[in-house]
């Protein structure tokens, strides 16, 4: 029987319905004194609420699609290739980054510190000069950065954004962004890229979904406005926005999605995975939009393409057939939104869940198909990639 079995989530709740009503029938035998009354007692009370534990584990993983299969939730669904797919083929106040501190670089084939062989992982603070929002994130610079051949190059920049309420680390301990690069660096797969890795909301606890609220934080103006001024102003990267490019997961996927669609003047392509295509609204995102049905709907990614002008730049969305609730339906309609001239490309696995292991299966296509979509030194060569219907 699979993870999301109703059998499994009944038999689960049988269990513990049997649990309890077992412990509170031998209850007064083992209210007796004695070494093994008391190990009954310890035993009874850790085997019910440990079967009640697993059913309420089940009935959150069914509502959250976080685990698709027993492999998926074990870490073991690795197998399979990755294809991408695409739609359509030819055509006054502190303005840097405040570095926090350095971390090691883990990946690739060495073990050495050494910047020009391995890059460097700074933790960072980001100051928004126009908004006054700031949030600490990391700022990765690979080997070449650090090399001679490359002392006067500027370099693309690629800004990765948890989910939310994920911290910035996420990327680094859960996904290991900086790793993937160097190791795809090293294969020839991906250009050297400045990534900035941050988190999705920069007044958490509150989500704001990336949207500039009234009369409340603006978010979306910080990280297509503010970020990319800061991290200009303290590193060797580009000035022009086709060296500029977006990606997230989960609730960073969406807002990756939206800063590419709406502001094409500050990013030329994005990733979303399993990301959605509208705002949510619930009690950790509070009041988004004022009251102003034209916001809300602004917020709906589908809406915004079939109502304005589409822009000039590529994106990928990835994610799995089944397994992530209605995922799969909703990317479909977002992929038959776009047209000419933006682009879509698409991963979609079979099966998997709205977690790290699937998003991980994912990554290294995703981050060397950003790269072949972005301005910069030391191309990679464009993979191939042939039509197919979703």
């Amino acid at each position: 029987m699979g993870l999301t079995s109703h059998k499994v989530l009944a038999l689960s709740a049988l269990v513990s319905l049997l649990m309890v009503a077992g412990t509170v029938r031998l209850w007064p035998r083992l209210a007796r004194g004695g070494w093994a009354a008391v190990l009954g007692r310890i035993a009874t009370i850790l085997g019910t609420q440990l079967a009640v534990v697993c059913t309420l584990a089940l009935i959150a993983n069914n509502y959250g699609s976080f685990y698709s299969s027993w492999s998926d939730l074990l870490g073991t669904n690795q197998d399979g290739s990755v294809t991408i797919r695409d739609k359509f083929t030819g055509d006054g106040k502190q303005s840097g980054v405040q570095t926090l501190g350095k971390e090691h670089v883990h990946g690739g084939n060495t073990v050495t510190r050494e910047p020009s062989v391995v890059g460097r992982l700074e933790r960072v603070r980001i100051p928004g000069a126009g908004t006054g929002l700031s949030t600490e994130g990391y700022v990765y610079l690979p080997p070449q950065y650090f090399q001679p051949a490359y002392a006067d190059e500027k370099f693309p920049a690629m800004v990765a954004i948890t989910g939310f309420p994920g911290i910035a680390k996420n990327l680094i301990t859960n996904l290991n962004y900086p790793g993937t690069e160097l190791r795809l660096i090293g294969e020839g797969r991906m250009k050297p890229t400045v990534l900035v890795l941050m988190r999705p909301s920069p007044v958490l606890p509150r989500d704001t979904e990336c949207e500039d609220v009234p009369r409340g934080p603006q978010a979306e103006t910080y990280f297509t406005r503010d970020v990319p001024s800061a991290v200009r102003a303290s590193y060797r990267v580009s000035e022009d926005p086709r060296g500029w490019a977006v990606m997230g997961d989960s609730t960073g996927g969406y807002c990756a999605l939206k800063f590419a669609i709406k502001h094409p003047d500050a990013f030329a392509a994005a990733v979303s995975l399993s990301g959605y295509y509208k705002a949510d609204n619930d009690v950790d995102t509070g009041d988004l939009f004022g009251g102003e049905q034209g916001r809300r709907e602004a917020a709906d990614l589908v809406w915004w393409l079939a109502h304005h002008p589409q822009p000039r730049i590529s994106v990928l969305v990835g994610g799995t057939r089944k397994g992530d609730g209605d995922y799969y339906q909703a990317t479909k309609a977002f992929i038959d939104a776009v047209q000419r001239p933006m682009n879509v490309s698409w991963i979609m696995l079979d099966n998997g869940g709205h977690n790290f292991n699937t998003w991980n299966r994912m990554l290294p296509a995703s981050m060397a198909w950003l790269s072949d979509h972005l301005a910069g030194p030391a191309a990679a060569a464009p993979a191939q990639a042939e039509p197919a219907a979703l």
